[in-house]
């Protein structure tokens, strides 16, 4: 018969190594994305042209003081399928830019106190970017790089509900033993729920809407991804029509042919 020999560990060893084990961390995984109604969802969805311009008003008075939008062009805001806006306010939103200016008769790009020359916007140029570049983004936003947000909705897993859930989800509050990194912000929809940009980013009356609606922060961020949705998929709408015309048509062929099918080989044996 085999004995089975224990070992024992004295009392004081086993506390010292119960007491050395690492606490059991916190599990900082992002929470899923919240569940909104977007107009633009599903086969047959399509853009709300009212939440399209209360959403570019959004990110032109709040967003793009820190996020860039380097894909759009002014001329798009008029585009079918986009905002709606006629051309005479295309161009007047446009002269509300500066960008940079070609070299002037001497050749310059910068005037005596080096500062670069500019000149007003025109439809065909594209939104200018808050920052020269990545370092003075950077030194503007305690270290974070404000990502661009033309791409923003395609470039997030969970997309507009992505956006929506972090511009509305710094209410939260941090479980016991979270720690929030200085100069960063709690948001459980961020991975790692530290964030960078700022609890205030938008709050209540953020803007005042145009058309009267109320200006609540989830109003906005729901406007807000909106038009970020559709900056990140202009032709969404043009996609689903021809997408839809071309089920139309092979639905038709397949019935052409089937008929076909059966008047050739009715007589066969």
């Amino acid at each position: 018969m085999r004995n089975t020999m224990r070992i024992a560990l004295p009392v004081g060893v086993a506390l010292g190594l119960l007491l050395a084990a690492p606490a059991m961390a916190i599990d900082t995984v992002r929470l899923p994305p919240k569940a909104v109604d977007f107009s633009f969802e599903g086969p047959f969805g399509t853009y709300d042209r009212g939440a399209l311009q209360r959403g570019f008003q959004v990110y032109k008075e709040v967003c793009s003081t820190c996020h860039s939008l380097d894909h759009i062009a002014f001329r798009n805001l008029g585009d079918e399928g986009g905002p709606g806006y006629s051309e005479a306010q295309v161009k007047a939103i446009a002269m509300g830019y500066k960008v940079p200016a070609d070299p002037n008769d001497k050749g310059e790009l910068f005037d005596d106190k080096g500062i670069r020359l500019t000149r007003a916007a025109g439809t065909a140029d594209y939104f200018p970017a808050p920052f020269a570049n990545e370092e003075a983004a950077r030194a503007n936003n305690s270290g974070a790089l404000p990502p661009d947000l033309s791409m923003i909705v395609k470039a997030r897993e969970g997309g507009a509900h992505y956006v929506y859930s972090i511009l509305t989800g710094f209410h939260e509050t941090p479980p016991p033993g979270f720690k929030v990194t200085d100069g960063k912000y709690f948001n459980p929809y961020f991975e790692g729920w530290n964030i960078g940009m700022p609890n205030t980013a938008l709050t209540d009356k953020a803007v005042t809407y145009s058309d009267g609606t109320p200006a609540t922060i989830a109003q906005e961020a729901h406007d807000v991804a909106t038009f970020l949705s559709w900056a990140s998929d202009p032709k969404m709408e043009e996609r689903k029509r021809m997408g839809f015309g071309v089920i139309i048509f092979l639905l038709i062929l397949s019935g052409i042919l089937f008929a076909a099918y059966r008047k050739v080989w009715k007589d066969a044996h």
